[in-house]
């Protein structure tokens, strides 16, 4: 099957920034009508005037998603403007680079609930809408850490496996609703991401810099949506990493403990 998405209906968390943000663009490009969703409206609103001047339709419902009601006014705005939906793409997250044993209870909470929890309850109270949409999907933006977890990215990795998973089990249960689940595992993008972590006490040069351009993420995700591509991994060191893990996963685990032992050393 491949998808139409000139006049498709979609909602797009975490859209006010970085892979949202040219995933949007890139969106409108295909004729897609979006609703887009964030903390921040002032993003948000910049989002929307690129997107309107690249001759696109967009709407800006700002909420914090992890509030129960926010998701549900979210929904119900989108159906509103946009006359109904016809996908959900879960962009939204949290990163903390930090290891294990100097992070907090609560921060760990924290992001299992921006990760995981709000994710997993737009999809469910997103069934209804969904149903009655044409060609009906949503787009799980995960991680490749969430196929090979990563040390420093421990928690964040363990959120992304987490909604791995919850994907993989609701593309069977949604196939009753006529609902296809989307999985994208991207890899290094040139954002903000390390900037906006939660913690960021990590050792090693991560050199985000070098990543790849959101645009190039956003225009694999458009291909995915419209190829109706089950899982799809992005980037080179996303390709290489989980091909790595997936034949020789003994390989790159002894590879991670080597430079962790290397990186925390005690100095001589």
């Amino acid at each position: 099957m491949r998808r139409e998405l000139r006049g498709w209906r979609v909602l797009v968390t975490g859209a006010s920034q970085g892979i949202g943000e040219a995933f949007a663009l890139e969106m409108a490009k295909a004729g897609a009508r979006l609703a887009l969703t964030a903390r921040s409206e002032d993003k948000l609103d910049a989002v929307v005037q690129s997107v309107r001047i690249a001759g696109g339709e967009a709407h800006v419902i700002p909420a914090d998603l992890t509030n129960e009601l926010d998701r549900k006014a979210v929904l119900g705005s989108a159906v509103e403007v946009l006359g109904g939906l016809d996908g959900l793409v879960n962009n939204a997250g949290l990163g903390s680079w930090n290891h294990f044993a100097d992070g907090t209870e609560q921060g760990f909470r924290d992001m299992m609930e921006i990760n995981f929890f709000t994710p997993a309850e737009l999809m469910r109270e997103a069934i209804p809408v969904l149903m009655k949409g044409h060609q009906p999907a949503i787009m799980n933006i995960a991680s490749r850490c969430g196929r090979c977890a990563l040390p420093s990215w421990t928690e964040y990795s363990a959120s992304k496996a987490a909604l791995v998973g919850l994907t993989e089990s609701l593309r069977t249960e949604y196939a009753r609703f006529g609902i296809d689940v989307l999985l994208s595992l991207p890899g290094k993008t040139a954002t903000d991401f390390l900037r906006n972590c939660r913690l960021a006490t990590g050792k090693a040069q991560l050199k985000f810099e070098e990543g790849m351009r959101p645009e190039v993420v956003a225009k694999a995700l458009v291909n995915q949506l419209v190829r109706n591509k089950r899982e799809t991994w992005i980037g080179r060191d996303s390709y290489w990493m989980l091909m790595v893990q997936r034949f020789m996963p003994g390989l790159i685990r002894r590879k991670l403990a080597s430079k962790v032992r290397e990186l925390y050393a005690p100095a001589a």
